[in-house]
């Protein structure tokens, strides 16, 4: 059973699996492999870091061999780092946490492909007013950022996807095998995008120890909170909180994100504590599916087996 959707048919790629394109851990590499594996990789382009981005859109771009795009924060960024970015020439440039607006018509006068993620039904209506060709639905099972109050995925996709029709929806949140490829097309996705599962792989740009704690994570370990963007000095707008893995620091200061913000000491507490190797420099970020997650896998195989789980999983369902 071959999984042709309207994404894939859209992109031209043989299976409807995205990687999420995670700041500073998707990078050039891991990119590439995704997209050699049948995937769409994306480059995790961040607030638009211009030496990360001169390091890592070469080896995307030289190494994938097929179609692959990048993803930034429309918060964190301004329209000359969308330029850069299209210098490259990707197929794709995704959009997410922000007002897509200012950089939509550039994006499409390039003749790239506009994806935007969206966590909640009036960014939804937006990502179509600016003419999205592909609309990311993300739950709130999603490792690292999201909405403070965003919706579960199982319920919101199919809402999504009835709401902007004809636009292909892809599902994010949650998503780490085959099966929930295979539950989320059942839901009408076109696809699905995945982040925690390729974190843990040989390509991505974390340092051991962090795949290493994805493997040995547990889904109940993981938590949405401000406080270590908080304490890290972070940007990220107070509407998009972060689910990580546990960390001492958030341990401490729980429910006290607004007495932290109005604390320096706190946050210097913080920074000295990383300085002495007390504080992991950073937060694990990782989604409720890394329960799922036990082995270390090339990102390019790993695309391959999740899509051979998905029809498998589907082709199970059929039978029923």
């Amino acid at each position: 059973m071959a999984l042709s959707t309207a994404f894939t048919k859209y992109f031209g790629v043989r299976h409807p699996i995205v990687l999420a394109p995670m700041g500073g851990s998707a990078g050039g590499a891991l990119a590439a492999a995704v997209s050699r594996g049948g995937g769409l990789g994306m480059l995790g382009g961040g607030t638009g870091d211009r030496e990360w981005l001169a390091r890592e859109l070469p080896i995307v771009a030289e190494g994938a061999g097929k179609a692959w795009g990048i993803g930034f924060q429309s918060w964190a960024i301004d329209v000359e780092t969308v330029e850069l970015a299209l210098e490259h020439s990707p197929r794709a440039v995704m959009l997410s946490f922000g007002d897509p607006g200012p950089f939509a018509e550039r994006v499409r006068r390039a003749g790239t492909a506009l994806i935007i993620q969206v966590t909640d039904l009036e960014e939804a209506r937006r990502a179509v007013d600016v003419g999205a060709d592909v609309i990311v639905a993300q739950g709130a099972e999603s490792g690292g950022h999201g909405a403070r109050r965003g919706r579960s995925t199982l319920p919101f996709v199919p809402v999504v996807v009835d709401l902007v029709a004809p636009v292909p929806v892809l599902a994010a949140g949650g998503i780490a095998d085959g099966r929930g490829v295979a539950a989320v097309l059942a839901l009408g996705a076109a696809g699905a995008l995945l982040g925690t599962r390729f974190q843990a792989t040989t390509e991505a740009l974390v340092a051991p120890s962090v795949a290493e704690a994805i493997i040995e994570g547990r889904g109940e370990d993981t938590e949405r909170s401000r406080v270590l963007d908080i304490a890290r000095g972070s940007r990220w707008p107070a509407q998009y909180t972060a689910r990580t893995l546990g960390h001492p620091f958030l341990d401490r200061w729980r429910g006290r994100e607004a007495e932290l913000a109005a604390d320096p000491r706190a946050k210097q507490d913080y920074q000295e504590g990383v300085a002495r190797g007390e504080i992991p420099a950073l937060p694990v970020w990782a989604g409720e599916a890394v329960d799922l997650i036990n082995d270390l896998p090339s990102a390019a195989d790993l695309v391959g087996t999740i899509a051979a789980q998905a029809e498998e999983a589907l082709a199970r369902a059929g039978r029923h």
